[in-house]
């Protein structure tokens, strides 16, 4: 279990140091100067693997462990009407998520010019739906790439799908948005061109999603938990806008793609993990005997289960994990510097804090849901990745805070 899950951990590890050294780069483009509620956007665009790449990597993999793609036809059928939904939901989620960046930013300053609107949503859905698309592809091949190597997609599955997700997202957004601003002035009808064009497909992605019973169920059902991460990853990214404004707190930028990815990947695991569970030994509604009680953080981690042991495992990750991410971040930005030791504690414990507090949330959510008759599956990772966007970033800033607090630069 732990040489399946190391190596995406590792990967994903990667694609968030490089997603965040990438914000660090665009942050100064003019775009992302003269449009600040971009960084509203950043978490809830990147937020889109938890919502739609790992929900599609959990529910796949547990239709592999249940011997549900047997059959060549049903295998193909379920991808196909899995990939239709998930751009469906991606066309959707990206307009739903400029509008709520775009209310939080008009309270935040006040005003919005239309043209700002217009980019952002423009920008948003074209960046949802192309990341998506390519991602969705990455999934099926590393799903179907498992069965045949004997490995549980479980373990290596929905940390392979955040493992460069966040730095193809974040790129596809800087591209999309630099070019649509070098537009704005003289071609505006182009990005009204483009918001219809998406739209237009949406009919075509439901024709297709209810050709199979999995997906037309996720169709009318499914909205819920992604609409509401994305609503969470958005406060998120308020924050993060404010952060990223305020001089004092600078460099964060560099930082929180990298807590927040690690955290969504690792409960993304657990959370498969005891979905799966469930699903072979339990019928619907019906939990464990230890897990019909006052939820106790103990039962999260101690106990005789393979999900107790990954539990383990996931938080003993944590500290090694991103102490190498750490510096391999300073080594990647010249290797002149190396973060104090201030600075690394208070990154560890809050990464630490993050994660512990992720696990067990979502022991409790999973099974909750499960007895509530709802698949968690699709249900729980959109909020389990939400709230560590959320919780990583708040965490983040009020490290940064104390650094500020008391005089620590956070390199030696």
């Amino acid at each position: 279990m732990l040489l399946q899950i190391l190596v995406p951990f590792l990967l994903a590890g990667l694609g968030t140091i490089c997603a965040g050294m990438l914000l660090e780069v665009v942050q100064s483009w003019d775009v992302f100067q003269e449009i600040t509620e971009l960084f509203i956007l950043v978490p809830a665009v990147l937020g889109m693997k938890g919502n739609l790449e790992m929900t599609l990597a959990s529910r796949l993999s547990t239709a592999v462990n249940a011997g549900k793609m047997e059959s060549t036809r049903e295998k193909w059928m379920l991808i196909m009407g899995n990939l239709a939904l998930k751009q469906l939901q991606a066309t959707v989620l990206g307009l739903l998520a400029s509008l709520m960046a775009t209310v939080l930013g008009w309270m935040a300053e006040g005003q919005m010019p239309l043209h700002h609107i217009m980019l952002l949503c423009s920008a948003s859905v074209s960046t949802t739906f192309f990341a998506s698309l390519l991602q969705g592809i990455i999934m099926v091949g590393v799903i179907l790439g498992s069965m045949r190597m004997g490995i549980n997609p479980d373990n290596v599955a929905t940390p392979m799908a955040a493992s460069f997700g966040d730095l193809i997202t974040l790129a596809l957004l800087a591209c999309f948005s630099q070019w649509f601003f070098s537009l704005i002035e003289l071609y505006p009808y182009v990005l009204y061109l483009v918001d219809m064009l998406f739209l237009c497909l949406i009919p075509l992605w439901v024709v297709i999603s209810s050709k199979h019973p999995a997906s037309q169920l996720l169709l009318c059902t499914g909205w819920e938990p992604i609409i509401t991460a994305m609503v969470i990853s958005s406060i998120g990214g308020l924050i993060l806008d404010k952060a990223v404004s305020d001089p004092n707190l600078a460099g964060i930028i560099v930082y929180a793609p990298v807590i927040n990815g690690i955290g969504g990947n690792l409960v993304s695991i657990q959370a498969s993990r005891i979905s799966t569970n469930l699903h072979l030994n339990y019928s619907h509604k019906e939990v464990p005997e230890d897990r019909k009680g006052c939820f106790s953080p103990c039962r999260t981690f101690f106990g005789s289960g393979a999900n107790h042991r990954c539990a383990q495992v996931l938080l003993l990750l944590v500290i090694p994990g991103q102490f190498v991410f750490l510096h391999a971040i300073h080594l990647l930005k010249g290797g002149h510097t190396l973060p104090s030791a201030l600075f690394t504690v208070s990154f560890l414990s809050a990464s630490l804090i993050q994660v512990f507090c992720l696990l067990c949330i979502a022991d409790c959510m999973v099974h909750f849901l499960w007895r509530q008759g709802k698949d968690p599956d699709s249900y729980s990772i959109p909020y389990l990745t939400a709230l560590g966007d959320l919780l990583g970033t708040v965490l983040l800033s009020l490290a940064f805070v104390l650094l500020w607090y008391v005089g620590d630069s956070g390199i030696v």
